[in-house]
């Protein structure tokens, strides 16, 4: 049978190139053509019976939008020969032309929409309601990028229909019951989310960035190093770990990197040359579950004017109690690197995490008492106390990693202080199922020069029940930081490096962020997707400018 199983998805896109991922029924040679003659073709690899391709695709012309057809092997695999949405325009690879405008949306925490038809429990699918938008009017606007910051697939929380799927597979009796347990049923969920024709049309279109968070694996993943020892006396994690980062290095991360990292990276050499490339692909999995500065997950893009550093917030912590920090220092000296690198050259710099630096002050305030509590501060009763609240309400943001805090706060002031200094510095994070924008101020010394601002969007798709609404929004009271004082107080806690203030929100909703850039302004827009009679769309709910 020839034919896709999955994508195409565009990923990398720069002004003469972009990489094109596919997953194909079989092996063969897929080829990306273009009616200008330009396009690429890559030989499939194997990994776990399934069959995936990386294709670059060269000599596009900066500033234009270019349509593209898939082969496999002569044959025609996409556009769809059935395509349930006939009236959806053709894929294109639109490249970055000469002006410095730049188009980013942003989102976390997205559960898979259900078949068209059926109802929606959660609501209007925001990614659905990009896609219509874009697919009305193609030559208008549209996202120079999107990022996805966590939550993609959400292997402990499965949906009806995978549950049914998957008690056809084994008994859900034995663990880890209806959660994803294998690479193969890893594959089954990102079917189920990538597949909904309007989402599939819309990544094949519109490039896209991503990184994990902890439902990519398990909730709470790497909450603590006494989590993870529990974890592996298990007799289903290793399993389910491995299968995870497998997952994600296929279908995810590898998209993430430049053609010239691609080919650099000696795991894709080691895949695309064997036959089958399961083991090799096991083996980086399991060096990278085992330490966690075996491999890098995070990575650098450059937009124009505008520097992406998108952090790994899960896998690169250091747990051990006394030594706890959010990045092992290699990776922390990697993304001082990466943002104090040639300041000169970008305007503006965002860092993507999926977990947000600044959260509503009781929240960092409870979190960081925690960590005090697991440390020891207060004798081993409380640290029995502080850990099983730690799992249960999941205090485990940068406020949990108080150090790993307070650094990235001297980071960010050092980046945005002196001649070179960018308009903003953003951080882009999802996670916490509302969205806000937060500003900090550091007391007692000169702010920056850059304008610092924590952008928060989460959910693209799920639910958000009353008792989660009415929490973030006690969370952000005064009466609430009030009560965060006296947790600061009991855990014998300073001061962290920067107070903050909430400048917008909380809002709720499935919800997507565009930021705007262009020279040295910078304008944010928050929409929320709706149901109409004519399906899904996206309706402004703020809009504010950053920088001038």
């Amino acid at each position: 049978m020839a034919g896709l199983r999955l994508g195409p998805l565009l990923r990398y896109v720069d002004g003469s190139s972009a990489t094109v991922w596919v997953e194909t029924a079989r092996p063969g040679t897929v080829e990306v053509r273009c009616p200008d003659g330009t396009g690429g073709k890559a030989g499939t690899f194997r990994i776990a019976g399934h069959h995936y391709a990386l294709v670059r695709v060269t000599g596009l012309t900066p500033g234009t939008a270019t349509p593209y057809e898939v082969f496999l092997d002569e044959t025609r695999v996409w556009p769809l020969a059935e395509d349930p949405f006939p009236s959806l325009p053709p894929s294109v690879i639109a490249t970055p032309g000469p002006g410095d405008r730049v188009s980013i949306a942003f989102g976390s925490c997205r559960w898979a929409s259900p078949p068209t038809g059926e109802p929606d429990p959660v609501g209007a699918d925001a990614l659905d309601a990009l896609a219509g938008r874009v697919a009305a009017d193609p030559a208008g606007e549209r996202p120079d990028v999107l990022l996805l910051l966590g939550d993609q697939v959400y292997a402990d929380e499965t949906s009806d229909a995978t549950k049914e799927w998957l008690a056809a597979r084994r008994d859900l009796k034995d663990p880890p019951g209806s959660q994803v347990a294998d690479y193969e049923e890893y594959t089954h969920l990102y079917y189920e989310s990538w597949l909904d024709p309007q989402v599939r049309w819309l990544l094949s279109t519109v490039p896209s960035c991503m990184i994990f968070d902890d439902h990519d694996v398990i909730d709470d993943w790497n909450t603590s190093a006494s989590w993870v020892e529990d974890m592996r006396a298990t007799s289903w994690w290793r399993e389910r770990v491995l299968s995870g980062l497998m997952s994600y290095w296929v279908y995810q991360h590898l998209g993430n990197l430049s053609p010239a990292d691609v080919e650099a990276d000696p795991l894709y050499a080691a895949v695309r040359e064997s036959p089958d490339g399961t083991d090799a692909l096991r083996a980086f999995a399991s060096d990278a579950e085992a330490d966690a500065t075996a491999v890098r997950w995070s990575y650098r893009r450059d937009f124009g004017r505008v520097r992406l550093l998108m952090v790994d917030s899960r896998a690169a912590r250091v747990l051990e109690e006394g030594r706890r920090s959010m990045l092992d220092r290699t990776e922390a000296g990697w993304l001082r690197d990466q943002a104090l690198d040639a300041r000169d050259t970008y305007d503006h710099l965002l860092i993507g995490t999926s977990l947000p630096w600044l959260l509503p002050h009781l929240v960092h305030d409870v979190e960081a008492w925690s960590s005090a509590l697991c440390r020891g501060d207060k004798g081993p009763r409380w640290a029995r106390l502080g850990e099983k609240l730690r799992r249960a309400a999941d205090l485990e943001h940068w406020s949990a990693f108080p150090e790993s805090f307070d650094e990235l706060a001297e980071l960010i002031a050092e980046t945005g202080t002196g001649p070179d200094a960018p308009a903003t510095v953003c951080v882009l994070s999802g996670d916490v199922h509302h969205a806000y924008v937060a500003e900090p101020s550091w007391p007692g010394r000169a702010a920056p020069d850059a304008r610092v601002v924590q952008l928060t969007c989460s959910p693209v798709h799920n639910s958000i029940p009353q008792s989660m609404r009415l929490g973030f929004r006690f969370g952000w009271s005064a009466a609430a930081r009030g009560l965060g004082r006296l947790f600061a107080r009991h855990g014998g806690l300073g001061r962290p490096a920067v107070g903050w203030r909430k400048t917008g929100g909380p809002w709720f909703g499935n919800q997507l962020m565009t930021l705007t850039a262009q020279g040295r302004s910078a304008v944010l827009r928050l929409e929320h997707a709706q149901r109409e009679e004519a399906g899904t769309r996206l309706r402004t709910v703020a809009e504010t400018r950053l920088s001038h």
